[in-house]
């Protein structure tokens, strides 16, 4: 029986807890004096304090020290800092509202593979936050929100991206005809968004602004350093970095613009419907197309529920019956035709070439065991009884299937940036944003 995939986004989460701030950074965040439950920000029902930016701040300037950045000036930062927050408050609230929630048990899981991922047992990986002024109940609850924001975003894109096999088609062309399809590129990016509700007037000062951006880069500003300052893009707090992708994963826009540039050059400002981007290329490389060579088997299968009609030894009986036939000379394709319960039975139990992971643990394992033209004894699985004959077996080339899933996998990636972004902005617009940074000064 072939086992059900669910696909699943699953959130990585780099722990930065680890890096050490110097003295000259924590002068970036705000001084004491200024009260650590005022608030800075009221976000519809909820509020952001000082302290909760103060920790953002402190996280983002750790980000910025991991990557080798300077360290915007302390407006700019704590502005685009601010923003982020805001956006996670308008999400967490969302998700209330619409009943999402994440389970103790995934949290716990992701806590253990993040320890895992640093080498680390559980309560080493404690000892090293509480050491960095990080407590357990803090570190879950970062862990918690950052899981509930990657499976509202999941939520939304489920139902609004769908990809064609016309599609996955014409990527794959795109690559074989095209140079840069072969090519991987590594960049960092400024985005200046522009919402749906504004005019033209705005509009155009936001061009302004991203004029403003790339006039300091062409200067020699450091680019991480102008993200920080201008860019309100999800990633600005991390550099604006977008890691190793395909160029057509970015769009055919972007692709022509990136084919002939060289390293660390950077491009104008382009104009996309939710705003303007300048892109840095930190790296090009050749995109890798491993052959992938896998042993597949032919199968066909009896099956035997057991359910609410037929009893677990009902079940055993009626196997043991059907397994004595075949075992007298009948026809396997006939008897799985007359008495198998499941789809196959009007192929004759024919569940075509599988593939390592296609089927239930148990049912893999006993099918392995098996000679082609063996006839397999009773095997017990969560569908219940089974009879498995082995037709034959090959090693197969899917690197083809793997591009193919590759790219569908691009294509989505790419659909999915684009309705988050619109989903993010829209949730933006909708929400009661009321700024009270000045009243500390």
């Amino acid at each position: 029986m072939r086992k059900r995939f669910n696909f699943c986004i699953f959130l990585l989460f780099t722990s930065i807890f680890s890096i050490p701030i110097s003295a000259q950074e924590l002068a970036f965040i705000p001084a004491a004096a200024k009260p650590i439950n005022h608030i800075v920000a009221v976000v519809n029902e909820d509020v952001v304090t000082r302290q909760e930016l103060n920790e953002a701040i402190k996280m983002t300037v750790a980000r910025l020290q991991q990557q080798g950045a300077r360290i915007p000036e302390q407006q700019a930062l704590e502005s685009q800092v601010l923003e982020s927050v805001i956006t996670k408050h308008i999400q967490l609230q969302h998700a209330k509202e619409v009943g999402l929630s994440v389970a103790e048990s995934e949290v716990d899981e992701t806590i253990q593979r993040i320890a895992e991922e640093n080498k680390l047992s559980l309560p080493e990986f404690y000892t090293a936050l509480e050491h960095e002024g990080v407590s357990h109940s803090k570190f879950r609850e970062e862990i918690r929100d950052e899981l509930t924001m990657t499976r509202l975003k999941e939520r939304e894109v489920k139902n609004q991206v769908n990809v064609t096999e016309g599609e996955v088609d014409n990527y794959l062309h795109t690559q074989e005809t095209s140079s840069e399809g072969q090519e991987e590129f590594r960049l960092a990016h400024v985005m200046i968004l522009v919402t749906e509700n504004m005019n033209n007037a705005q509009i155009e000062q936001r061009a302004e602004r991203a004029e403003m951006a790339l006039t300091k880069l062409k200067e020699g500003a450091d680019f991480a350093q102008v993200v920080a300052e201008f860019s309100d893009a999800a990633d600005a707090r991390t550099g604006g970095i977008i890691e190793w992708r395909p160029v057509t994963q970015l769009g055919p826009s972007f692709a022509q613009l990136l084919e002939p540039m060289k390293q660390d050059e950077i491009t104008p400002v382009i104009q996309s419907p939710n705003g303007f981007h300048i892109f840095k290329l930190l790296g090009r490389r050749a995109q890798e197309v491993p052959t992938v060579i896998i042993d597949q088997t032919h199968a066909r299968h009896v099956l035997i529920k057991i359910n609410e009609l037929t009893s677990e030894s009902e079940g055993k009986q009626k196997i043991l019956a059907i397994k004595k036939r075949l075992d007298n000379g009948e026809n396997f394709e006939e008897v799985a035709k007359l008495y198998s319960e499941d789809s196959s039975a009007s192929v004759g139990g024919d569940l075509g070439w599988l593939s390592p992971g296609d089927t239930v643990p148990d049912f893999e394992h006993a099918m392995n065991e098996l000679l082609p033209g063996q006839i397999s004894e009773p095997v017990r699985t969560q569908f219940g009884w089974h009879l498995i004959q082995v037709l034959e077996r090959r090693s197969q080339d899917i690197s083809l299937d793997r591009r193919r899933q590759a790219a569908r996998q691009a294509i989505r990636a790419r659909k999915a940036d684009v309705v988050i972004q619109e989903w993010l902005r829209q949730l933006r617009d909708q929400a009661y944003v009321e700024y009270r940074l000045d009243e500390e000064l």
